[in-house]
């Protein structure tokens, strides 16, 4: 009894050290064509209350920037933590085609973040839209291909829900009822907006998917990386009815800038003007096409937000919050008219800039920040983290890790952020952007936009500042 009773102290220290922090999971969200048009962005008449309570409990990232304005090219930069200045890929099939395409051989080091997380003991998730394809696996948008994986020995599961469309092109550009703008039916409508329940649509289906794994992942004893991808707001505007209504009475403000840009990037927004609409296409659009279109896609937006509210909710019920670091991340931003542009492929402002908001265990929560943040960025600051004996990277990183921010110890980690657009560099400064058209390695052409008053100018200022534009060129090497 008495070795007993000496024991109490030593079983009362035990008891009041706190436990060690278990390995963290990772919950990576992807919303493709997100541009920062949210509530917690600053945008009142948006509907996004979920996205903007994640907001409270997060960092959120005013000033992110995507390497290339198209979602290939972007999601190799994501997923390697590459820049388009060493690994060359600026397009869409940059994941699985020519030079720039992930190795199926198994290497020493691994070639992306999801391999890197699935050799240091993660169990690794794919559900949706991570890498280009649909559904992680390589299909044309008929249905042709091999459906071999997209970024090999990444994911050891790969879960997309298919629904009615059967394959993941089809369910990525989903109408309702099964039918799909290549399904050789000639559906290629600019909206609809018909369906009933948030899982007679793929973004629906695919946060049910998103549930069932994380209760599955609440059993297991290793540490999960699941990596979700939402279809919307993408093309086509597809939602339920009660997404667009919901702007009936609301006020849509009409673009900050409706003048056209008068730069060598101005693009005829042939991705948007290929869909057939409700009203009579003109160029440009007269003000109330442009406000149906505007409504569309913020309607869009709505149905995605709530898709990621019901994945949030069910990590929250689980008991899996506290440790899950959560990223939620646009792979490129969206022009909706602004300087006369619709979609994305410019080297302008608005194409470039994305949404970034992180939850972190031990970090800050319920910050806004103006640090310019790159994509390249959350590679590294994912490994900082997670701190989990990870194997090493086939490749050297070119990003930089954004704890210092996320925990409050610096203002930023950056002066400039990058950007590339076919033979474009687009240098990204707290005040300024300055697109340099590169020919042969020479600075052929060079536009300069002030965006402290308005990020949607298309006033070129390059002729008189040329400190400035020389200053902001020496970023680039």
């Amino acid at each position: 009894m008495s070795r007993i009773l000496a024991l109490y102290p030593l079983l009362f220290f035990l008891a009041a050290v706190p436990k060690a922090q278990a390995t963290p999971n990772v919950l990576f969200i992807a919303i493709d064509d997100l541009r920062p048009e949210l509530g917690c962005y600053g945008a009142h008449y948006a509907q996004t209350p979920f996205l903007d309570t994640f907001a409270e409990s997060s960092v959120t990232f005013l000033k992110h920037y995507v390497q290339v304005a198209t979602c290939g090219a972007s999601r190799y930069a994501l997923l390697t933590g590459r820049s388009p200045k060493h690994s060359g890929a600026m397009k869409n099939n940059a994941l699985y085609a020519g030079a720039t395409a992930i190795k199926d051989d198994a290497l020493p080091g691994a070639q992306t973040m999801p391999e890197l997380f699935r050799r240091s003991g993660y169990e690794t998730i794919l559900i949706g839209k991570i890498s280009h394809t649909a559904d992680g696996r390589v299909f044309a948008y008929d249905g042709k291909g091999d459906g071999r994986p997209e970024v090999p020995h990444a994911w050891d599961q790969m879960a997309t829900p298919m629904g009615k469309w059967k394959r993941g092109w089809g369910a990525f550009f989903a109408y309702s009822g099964g039918r799909h703008r290549e399904d050789g039916g000639g559906h290629i409508d600019l909206l609809e907006f018909v369906a009933k329940k948030d899982t007679d649509l793929p973004d629906g289906l695919m946060a049910e998917t998103a549930i069932k794994k994380l209760e599955l992942m609440k059993k297991s004893a290793k540490p999960f990386f699941m990596g979700l991808g939402f279809f919307k707001p993408h093309l086509p505007f597809v939602a339920t009815r009660q997404d667009w209504d919901a702007f009936e009475n609301i006020k849509i403000p009409p673009p900050a800038d409706e003048e056209p840009f008068a730069s060598a990037y101005r693009h005829g927004s042939g991705e948007f003007f290929k869909y057939a609409t409700p009203y009579k296409k003109t160029r440009p659009l007269n003000r109330q096409a442009s406000n149906t279109a505007r409504r569309a896609y913020l309607a869009c937006v709505r149905y995605v937000d709530r898709q990621v509210g019901k994945v949030l909710k069910s990590l929250e019920n689980l008991g899996l919050k506290e440790n899950t670091i959560v990223v939620i991340w646009g792979d490129h931003g969206w022009h909706l008219g602004d300087g006369q542009q619709w979609a994305k492929h410019t080297p302008f402002e608005r194409a470039n800039r994305s949404v970034l908001m992180i939850r972190a265990p031990g970090m800050q929560r319920g910050i806004t920040t103006h640090a310019l943040a790159e994509t390249i960025d959350i590679y590294p600051t994912l490994m900082d983290l997670c701190k989990t004996g990870f194997n090493r990277t086939h490749h050297a990183l070119d990003g930089i890790s954004l704890v210092p921010v996320l925990s409050g110890l610096k203002d930023s980690v950056r002066s400039h952020a990058i950007s590339y657009w076919r033979d474009a560099v687009s240098v990204r400064s707290a005040s300024h952007r300055l697109v340099l058209k590169v020919k042969n390695g020479k600075i052929a052409n060079s536009e300069l936009y002030d965006l402290r008053e308005n990020i949607d100018s298309v006033k070129n200022i390059a002729g008189s500042h040329p400190g400035i534009v020389e200053d902001l060129a020496r970023r680039i090497d």
